[in-house]
């Protein structure tokens, strides 16, 4: 019943298409610059009459993040798939979305101070340094929800609106529910947002409002007895009979409404911020007929930021003896004896003070300014073996710099920690951006320095820290970087150069180590679009990855993406169509084994992953008006004719979890402006 009535609300969902078949996005969603509040209408403009342009129904929205004031146009392309999927294109995963999944390019942890350790999750969670404070001149919305094979599905649902023309307010809420092919594969997920921006009418004083939730609950199987298994055909043809580690022998059924993880990671986080600021500078004013501009030229700029965060991280299993997951844990965690539930976790309250002041040298530029401020931290830890506090004093600067004439843009910024679990802990990075000509295009280069206290997860106190090691060193990464983007030719050039030192890593199921040399790590990456002919376009992406020294780091030497395919409106101009191929694949390499318990990949250097085929996905997107619609069929490489004809020849993300065979999506994504 509840499955017959999740499809009738979808259907009904799409029987309103034609009711808003007379938007149109690419008129209406435009992304003009500026900040948030307008013209202040003088005495003269409320008796004037208004002459219609037939740009009263359209809206202007454009956006800021947090540390940010540059102004974002929304981006209403089709073309990639990814940006409206959580995983990225270049990450593996287990093998379900809403599993725990890593970057298969090298990306180090460059942030000192205070950090729990989890991060095999983090695709999953909205963050507030990414949340989008929004300006626009109409209400705005959009739905989306996107279903899978085997009942995985996911809702978007987003919404902003000026409250007035200084005040802005923003919801979104997502969730991710998905079974998975395997037994107790199951993941449930939601994210939920409320953030408001306010700037009061002089333009002095400025408001920044966040609270997210993020709910992340995830089964684990501790990946599949055998990897030969895949094979096994028909015994296995139907891969949820294939036999797993963890959980339950007969999995109860999927519900999409109820999810309920027996075995498995059970994440929880909670943020809080309140960002004030008030200006000190110039007023000024434009005058017109019958309006009066309001202007405000900041030269001094005061802030205070607050933030109070919950974390809970923790690993569940019910009912150890009933599953019989008691060999597991006696072979891969040394567990001698086992209760009849196995429950751990650590627990963190954050609260963050931060005083900063702006300066800002050409009160004209905002894209231009000094920043200095200090921050104080206080940490409350519950693990296991007990309760702890502990606190944080830092102090932070940078300076900005974007050109009026948009030819440079300087970034340079330092953090260093002075008292506190982190102290000596430490960031420096600068930056340059030129732009040259529109043959060469803009020219990046930069390095970056970063000393950090090893993430808490290796501490001693950590819950998680099952093999109890101690005295790990601060790790050092120095990386230096450069770009070249050629906008003319639609090519782009990246590198990262990494040295580090004193790295830390898992290296079994529970075994935590620190690599005492220094090894580093080259990163090449090429972005093109070629215009094949007029509608016929391929998207080529590369990155080349070389370590050198004895480095605990595994990644495959060589990792592409192509899309193939056509681009264009078929003559009718409210269509936007892009249909083609999708490719991926990666060279063979030693792949990380993957804790269920502590939720971490681990370095391993016996067993190699590599791809039977490339990965290959069909793709059919188009856009009607401020409708949008992506239909795909994924992982064709998997199909094979052995033992009857079959999508069962998949391949391995890591040793113990295949990536399912075909995977059929079909996604809706609606504006609505009101």
């Amino acid at each position: 019943m509840l499955k017959k009535n999740h499809y009738i609300l979808f259907f009904l969902v799409l029987s309103s298409l034609q009711a808003f078949a007379q938007q149109d996005v690419m008129r209406r969603v435009q992304g003009a610059g500026g900040g948030l509040g307008g013209a202040k209408k003088g005495q003269g403009g409320k008796d004037s009459l208004r002459h219609r342009t037939g740009l009263e129904d359209s809206i202007t929205i454009n956006f800021r993040t947090l540390d940010s004031s540059r102004y974002q146009r929304m981006d209403t392309s089709i073309t990639d798939f990814f940006t409206r999927y959580p995983i990225p294109a270049d990450y593996l995963y287990l093998g379900n979305t809403g599993s725990a999944a890593r970057p298969l390019l090298f990306s180090p942890n460059l942030k000192p101070g205070w950090d729990p350790g989890f991060h095999a999750y983090d695709v999953y969670f909205l963050k507030p340094e990414e949340t989008r404070f929004y300006n626009t001149t109409r209400p705005y919305s959009e739905l989306g929800y996107l279903l899978g094979s085997r009942g995985e599905q996911m809702v978007h649902v987003k919404h902003t609106q000026n409250v007035n023309p200084n005040w802005n307010i923003a919801m979104e809420y997502r969730l991710i529910n998905s079974p998975g092919t395997l037994k107790n594969q199951n993941a449930s997920h939601s994210n939920f947002r409320i953030n408001s921006f306010y700037q009061s009418p002089n333009r002095r004083y400025h408001l920044f409002f966040i609270l997210l939730n993020n709910k992340i609950q995830s089964s684990e199987n501790g990946g599949i007895l055998d990897d030969k298994y895949v094979d096994s055909l028909p015994s296995y043809k139907q891969r949820e009979t294939i036999p797993v580690y963890l959980g339950p022998v007969d999995p109860e059924a999927f519900n999409p409404f109820s999810t309920i993880v027996r075995t498995g990671t059970k994440y929880r986080n909670i943020d809080f911020l309140i960002r004030q600021q008030y200006d000190l500078g110039k007023k000024d004013s434009i005058e017109t007929d019958s309006t009066v501009i309001q202007l405000f030229y900041p030269k001094l700029r005061l802030e205070h930021t607050f933030q109070y965060n919950t974390y809970r991280f923790s690993f569940d299993d019910a009912k150890v003896s009933n599953y019989t997951d008691t060999g597991f844990y006696r072979k891969f965690y040394n567990f001698l004896t086992m209760p009849s539930t196995y429950y751990v976790e650590d627990e963190w309250k954050e609260m963050v003070n931060d005083l900063s002041i702006y300066s800002f040298p050409d009160s004209k530029n905002p894209q231009q300014y000094v920043k200095l401020g200090v921050s104080f931290q206080n940490l409350s830890g519950k693990f296991d073996g007990g309760s702890t506090n502990f606190f944080n004093t830092w102090a932070h600067g940078e300076y900005r710099n974007k050109t009026k004439n948009q030819k440079w843009d300087i970034e340079a910024n330092a953090k260093l920690y002075l008292t506190g679990l982190n102290f000596g802990d430490y960031s420096a990075l600068a930056s340059l951006q030129r732009y040259v000509s529109r043959q060469v295009g803009y020219l990046k280069i930069g390095a970056q320095n970063v000393n950090r206290t090893p993430s808490f997860v290796f501490n001693e106190a950590s819950s998680f820290n099952l093999a109890n090691v101690k005295g790990f060193n601060k790790e050092n990464t120095i990386r230096l970087f450069g770009e070249i983007y050629q906008p003319i030719r639609k090519l782009r050039f990246s590198g990262n150069y990494y040295f580090i030192t004193n790295y830390s890593y898992f290296s079994g199921y529970y075994q935590a180590e620190q690599a005492s040399g220094i090894f580093n790590l080259l990163q090449l990456n090429a972005e093109k679009l070629f215009q094949l002919t007029r509608h016929l376009v391929w998207r080529a992406e590369i990155s080349l990855q070389q370590k050198a020294g004895s480095a605990p780091v595994n990644v495959p030497l060589l990792f592409t993406r192509t899309r193939i395919g056509y681009e264009g409106n078929l003559g009718f101009k409210n269509l936007s169509l892009v249909t083609g191929l999708d490719i991926r694949y990666h060279t063979p390499f030693k792949s990380d084994g993957y804790s269920p318990v502590l939720g971490q990949f681990f370095y391993q250097d016996n067993k190699t992953v590599s791809m039977r085929l490339p990965t290959i996905s069909a793709y059919f997107h188009f856009r009607i008006k401020t409708f949008a619609a992506y239909v795909r069929a994924e992982n064709l490489n998997t199909a094979r004719l052995k033992e009857g004809f079959g999508f069962t020849n998949n391949n391995l993300a890591i040793s113990g979890y295949p990536y399912p065979g075909l995977q059929i999506r079909f996604g809706i994504f609606w504006s609505f402006i009101n």
